[in-house]
C-alpha cells in the first residue's frame, strides 16, 4: 500500500477529513453542488501508456547540479547522485525522462559533455557556465538506477543532422568512431536510448536557431533519415505545435519517419513576472489542455497520420518557469521558482484534470512529461538537506500508483464552479479498469474552492451503494502547499468513502481515486 494508514501522528487536516468523509450525512446534501459520473461498463476500454506520467530535466537553475546531482554530498552515492531524490522519483515510478531541455539544448554540443578532458562551455540559452560534468554518461546511468528510460532532446538549433546522428551512434551503436569513444570512456556496453526528439520549440523567436515552418520539415525530414540509418529502431519525436500551418508543414515533409510530435503547454505563464494565479483562476484553465490535444489530433489526421503518428505532450507544467531575461544580473531571480509556497492545491487539481485529459486521449497522447522533474516547478523539491514532496509529486504518485491499466468512457454531468465571468465543471472524472473489468479504479475532482460536492457514480444503470476504500488528497486550504518545515500538510489520506443511493460526498478542492471491486 502505498499510504499505510497512520496509527500515530496522523496530521489533523488527515483526521477532520476522514471523518468529513464517514459522517457525510451530516451535510445538508440539498445544498451542496452536484454532479454524476456514469461509466459504461460495456464499453470498449483502451490502454493508456504509462509513459503519460513521465518526467522533464533541463540544464537550468538547480535541476540538474543541486538537483539530482551533487557531488560531495553527504546524501548522493560515489558517483554524486542523490539517494534520496532517487528513492522519491522510484515511489512515482515515473517511466521516461527527457534531457537535456528545453531551451538549453538549442546550444548545447553534446560532445563537450562525455570523454574525461572536459571543459566548461558558456551557455547561451541560459547566461551562465555550464561545468559539462554532467553529460550524456550521467544521464543515462542515472536513469538506469532509477528504473527509467531516457529520452534525449537534440541540438536543432546550432547543431546538425549529423551531430544528432553522431550522438545516437555515441549512445546506441557498437561500431563507429563515437562508439569507440563511449567504449574508450568505460561504457563498452551499447546504451540502446530509444527514445529521441528532434529540436525544441524550434518555431518560437524565443529559441536559438529558430526556423521557419518550410525550414523545419526539410530539417526534421534529413536528420530523421541520417538517425534511422544509424538505429532504425529509435522511436522518433519532433517540435511541434497545435497550429495547422507549423504541423502540417512538418508532417507532409518527415511524417513517415515520427512516430510522435512534441507539443508543450504552460497555463499561468511566469516567465517575466511571478505572480502565480490563484486557486480559481487556475481552474478556469482547465479545459486548456484538452483543447490543445484536439487541435494536434486534427491535424495529424489531417496529413493521413492517424493511428500512426502520436501525441507527446514532452513539456506541460501549470505553472510557467520564471527566467527574466537571460543575463547574468537577472540569474538571481530564477530563485522564485523554487519558493514552495507557489504550489498549492491549485498546482495539484489542476495537474490530476491534465492527466485525466490525457487518460481519455490515450489512443493518441503516449507520452507526457512533468517540466521540470525536480526544482523549478518541479513536484519534488530538492535542497541541501533533504527532500520535499509537492503538491503535485503526491497527484503524480497517486496517479502512476492506484490506476487500473485501462480506460473505460465515463460521462460527467455536473454543476459548474465560477469564477470572473468564466465557469468549468465542477467535477472531472476519469474510470479505469482491469482488462477483465472486475477491478475498477475511479478518479473523482472536486474542482470548486470551498464546497463539498454531492457526487453520484453510477456503472451504468447501478448506482454505487456502500462503502469502498479511497485515496484523497485535500487540504484545508486551496492554498495549503508543503514545506521544509510543514513537510506533510498536503499528503493522501486512506479513506471509506460511502455511497448512499449512488451517492457520496467529495471534498472542497480534492483528488479522490475510488477503488470498486
Amino acid at each position: 500500500m502505498l499510504y499505510p494508514s497512520r496509527k500515530r501522528g496522523v496530521p489533523v487536516r488527515a483526521m477532520l477529513l476522514v471523518v468529513a468523509i464517514v459522517f457525510s450525512g451530516a451535510v445538508c446534501a440539498e445544498e451542496l453542488p452536484k454532479a454524476t459520473v456514469t461509466i459504461d461498463p460495456a464499453a470498449q476500454t483502451v490502454a493508456y501508456n504509462r509513459m503519460i506520467f513521465g518526467g522533464f530535466l533541463e540544464h537550468f537553475h538547480r535541476q540538474i547540479l543541486g538537483g539530482i546531482f551533487e557531488p560531495g554530498s553527504p546524501l548522493s552515492d560515489a558517483n554524486g547522485f542523490r539517494k534520496d531524490v532517487i528513492e522519491a522519483i522510484k515511489e512515482l515510478r515515473t517511466p521516461v525522462v527527457r534531457w537535456p531541455g528545453g531551451c538549453f539544448v538549442s546550444s548545447y554540443h553534446w560532445k563537450d559533455g562525455v570523454g574525461k578532458d572536459r571543459q566548461p562551455s558558456y551557455d547561451k540559452a541560459w547566461g551562465v557556465e555550464d561545468p559539462n560534468i554532467f553529460g550524456s554518461d550521467e544521464f543515462v546511468a542515472w536513469c538506469r538506477l532509477a528504473g527509467i528510460e531516457p529520452y534525449i532532446c537534440g541540438n536543432a538549433g546550432t547543431g546538425t543532422p549529423e551531430e544528432m546522428s553522431d550522438w545516437v551512434e555515441y549512445c546506441n551503436q557498437d561500431k563507429g568512431r563515437w562508439a569507440r569513444l563511449r567504449s574508450a570512456g568505460g561504457h563498452p556496453q551499447p546504451y540502446n536510448v530509444r527514445f529521441w526528439s528532434i529540436g525544441n520549440e524550434n518555431y518560437g523567436d524565443w529559441e536559438i536557431g529558430a526556423k521557419t515552418a518550410q525550414e523545419w520539415g526539410l530539417f526534421v525530414r534529413e536528420t530523421a533519415k541520417m538517425i534511422r540509418h544509424v538505429d532504425s529502431s529509435t522511436v522518433l519525436l519532433a517540435a511541434a505545435l497545435s497550429d495547422e500551418g507549423w504541423t502540417k508543414n512538418l508532417l507532409q515533409n518527415a511524417g513517415g519517419s515520427l512516430n510522435m510530435v512534441s507539443i508543450h503547454g504552460y497555463w499561468d505563464p511566469l516567465w517575466q513576472q511571478d505572480n502565480p494565479s490563484d486557486y480559481a483562476t487556475c481552474m478556469m484553465r482547465s479545459d486548456q489542455p484538452a483543447r490543445q490535444i484536439a487541435a494536434t489530433e486534427r491535424i495529424i489526421e489531417k496529413a493521413g497520420f492517424r493511428g500512426r503518428i502520436g501525441i507527446a505532450f514532452d513539456e506541460w507544467n501549470l505553472r510557467g518557469w520564471h527566467h527574466p531575461g537571460r543575463y547574468h544580473e537577472q540569474i538571481q531571480a530564477r530563485d522564485r521558482n523554487d519558493r514552495n509556497a507557489t504550489y498549492t492545491m491549485a498546482d495539484a487539481i489542476f495537474s490530476a484534470g491534465f492527466l485525466n485529459t490525457c487518460l481519455r486521449h490515450a489512443e493518441t497522447v503516449k507520452m507526457a512529461n512533468i517540466a521540470p522533474l525536480v526544482n523549478t516547478r518541479g513536484p519534488l523539491y530538492v535542497h541541501p538537506k533533504g527532500i520535499v514532496k509537492r503538491t503535485t509529486f503526491h497527484v503524480l504518485a497517486m496517479y502512476a500508483n492506484l490506476l487500473a491499466p485501462r480506460v473505460v468512457k465515463a460521462t460527467v454531468a455536473s454543476d459548474q464552479f465560477q469564477h470572473g465571468g468564466a465557469a468549468v465543471p465542477a467535477v472531472d472524472a476519469v474510470a479505469t479498469c482491469d482488462p477483465a473489468k472486475k477491478t475498477w479504479r475511479i478518479v473523482l475532482v472536486n474542482r470548486h474552492a470551498s464546497a463539498m460536492l454531492d457526487c453520484t457514480v453510477k456503472l451504468g444503470d447501478k448506482p454505487l451503494e456502500g462503502s469502498f476504500r479511497a485515496t484523497i488528497l485535500s487540504g484545508d486550504s486551496p492554498d495549503a502547499y508543503n514545506d521544509t518545515d510543514k513537510p506533510e500538510w498536503v499528503v493522501p489520506s486512506k479513506a471509506e468513502l460511502t455511497f448512499a443511493n449512488g451517492a457520496a460526498q467529495l471534498p472542497p478542492h480534492s483528488l479522490t481515486i475510488l477503488e470498486v471491486p
